[in-house]
């Protein structure tokens, strides 16, 4: 055997040999391989192994009402400090401010330059958010709420999930072999908006509000007790579940509770999940930052003795009493949580709160047997296009044929090998491209063969023939492919889901081609070749 193409030999039986070592973690003998190998292996996507398809609308206008809320805030304070006798409040998408005089109309200007007037009307201005800086906030808030839910999935523990944004305010969410389609849904749209509040058990109205309200019934409540509920105060509600069985009730827990918010959820840098050992559930563990730690000290140390509401998205987790000054920086939230609750509600807490409501529009649940029909469906595809493939290029080009035929085998097993490695999402429209690939493996050998017939009908020798046939089509091919792979990067860049599944199948398909067709078959027929002298070449 000849030194000058030994080194092919090695180069094609370790590139098979890997790329069957890295399919192995998805067949069978998967709990018997070493843990480093075990992560390696083809992930099947949503279409293939089922799942949970969801879109969300962001509520961006809401992040502009509290924009603008926080600004009217802001300017007061600002009044506050230049010593202006001024003050702003909202009033629906404007901010009124008033009195309406140079003074203030300047201080505005210097201080909230993306604020313009928008009328003046009874000595009061009202001011609103310039559009750009409008749509840079609902822009931002989109692209905010996209990384939350990426964070929130992450931690999820889903394999391969498709995050993506789609139109201006859309972001579609596909978890591949999720079965668990409410958590996942709760999880990922739940607003995480974390407020400490005092319970104000010391009003009258307190006394007279009931225990307990049926489910359902909370917006005839709060309407029975609107007149008598003090402007300072808000009701807010609480699950109840039962000791036994810890399942949730059809009742909730009525609070009364103090509308200043304390503290929020922005200062946290840490939520885990730890058990009670007195009662033997779980709860969540909560850190503050420095800031937050010193503001939590302040809030307990002034209400020892009063209850402390911890509020996620306006429902009651428990309303501790506060029996001393907590410094450190360290709570904890209880709640009668099962073990998923608890994980869930550190999860979305160390993601952090989504800036803007969630709208879902639509929820599509793929069974795993509609994804089974896929996977058979597919392969069966393949199998049917592979097996005539190579059966009419053995007719057609005789033992030739045969060797583009061990080129083709190489170039599946390669790319699936590629594929596992690199542990990219198989998809249908990428298996789609796996055949895609397997016609182009074959056209490159069809171009080869074709020169090799042009310059045996010149009457050159066989040998003379595979060397002028690969060199005359090597750029013909190589131009084909590279533009191929534009195309495939292009739509790998800018499509989305089942597109980008198909552009990186499409893409290894034609690097793995380029080896098979010029290395593999080459170095074949060298072999051949080598054993002396060739005097008739089958083709």
């Amino acid at each position: 055997m000849k030194k000058k193409f030994l080194w092919r030999i090695l180069l094609i039986a370790t590139a098979a040999i890997l790329s069957i070592v890295f399919f192995l973690p998805s067949t069978k003998l998967a709990s018997s391989l070493p843990e480093w190998l075990k992560k390696y292996g083809l992930t099947l996507g949503l279409d293939l192994q089922g799942g949970v398809h969801l879109v969300y609308e962001v509520d961006s206008d809401k992040t502009i009402e509290i924009t603008i809320e926080r600004t009217a805030a802001a300017l007061t304070s600002t009044f506050a400090e230049k010593k202006v006798e001024a003050k702003a409040e909202k009033q629906g998408t404007d901010i009124a401010v008033s009195p309406d005089n140079d003074q203030v109309k300047k201080l505005v200007k210097e201080q909230f330059p993306n604020l313009t007037l928008d009328r003046q009307s009874e000595g009061r201005a009202f001011y609103r958010l310039d559009g750009s800086e409008a749509a840079r906030i609902k822009n931002f808030a989109v692209d905010q709420a996209l990384e939350t839910i990426r964070n929130r999935v992450d931690q999820f523990g889903v394999a391969e999930p498709i995050i993506h944004r789609q139109a201006e305010s859309e972001i579609v969410i596909q978890l591949p072999g999720v079965k668990d389609t409410k958590r996942a849904i709760e999880l990922v749209g739940k607003t995480a908006l974390l407020e400490f509040k005092i319970l104000d058990d010391e009003s009258p109205v307190a006394a007279q509000l009931p225990g307990t309200v049926a489910q359902g019934q909370e917006e005839i409540m709060l309407n029975q007790y609107a007149a008598q509920i003090p402007q300072d105060d808000e009701i807010l509600f609480g699950r109840i579940r039962d000791p036994e069985t810890r399942a949730e009730t059809e009742l909730k827990a009525v609070y009364l509770v103090k509308k200043q918010v304390l503290i929020t959820g922005g200062s946290l840098t840490e939520a885990r999940v730890a058990i009670d050992q007195r009662y033997n559930e779980p709860y969540v563990g909560i850190s503050f930052d420095a800031a937050g730690a010193k503001l939590f000290e302040q809030v307990t140390a002034n209400n020892v003795k009063k209850r402390l509401a911890i509020i996620l998205d306006n429902n009651i987790y428990s309303a501790p009493v506060i029996q001393e000054k907590i410094s450190g920086g360290d709570a904890s939230i209880t709640g009668s949580f099962t073990m998923d609750e608890a994980k869930d509600l550190a999860i979305v807490l160390r993601s952090g709160s989504l800036p803007a409501p969630l709208r879902m529009l639509q929820n599509v649940t793929v069974g795993p047997s509609l994804g089974k029909d896929s996977i058979d469906a597919g392969i069966k595809a393949g199998i049917i296009g592979a097996l005539l493939v190579i059966v009419f290029m053995i007719f057609y080009y005789r033992m030739s044929g045969l060797i583009a035929d061990f080129a083709l085998v190489l170039n599946i097993l390669c790319l699936i090998g590629a594929l596992s490695a690199f542990r990219a999402t198989l998809t249908l429209p990428g298996i789609a491209g796996i055949i895609l690939a397997i016609g182009m493996a074959v056209d490159s050998n069809v171009l080869m063969f074709e020169r090799m017939r042009e310059e045996l009908r010149l009457g050159k020798t066989p040998r003379a023939a595979i060397d002028s046939g690969y060199d005359k089509a090597f750029w013909t091919i190589f131009d084909s492919h590279v533009t191929t792979l534009i195309t495939a990067v292009v739509l790998f860049q800018f499509g989305t889901g089942p597109v980008k599944g198909f552009a990186v199948t499409l893409g290894w398909g034609v690097l793995i081609n380029l080896f098979t067709a010029l290395v593999g078959t080459k170095t074949i027929f060298d072999l051949i070749s080598s054993r002396g002298e060739m005097k008739r070449l089958s083709i």
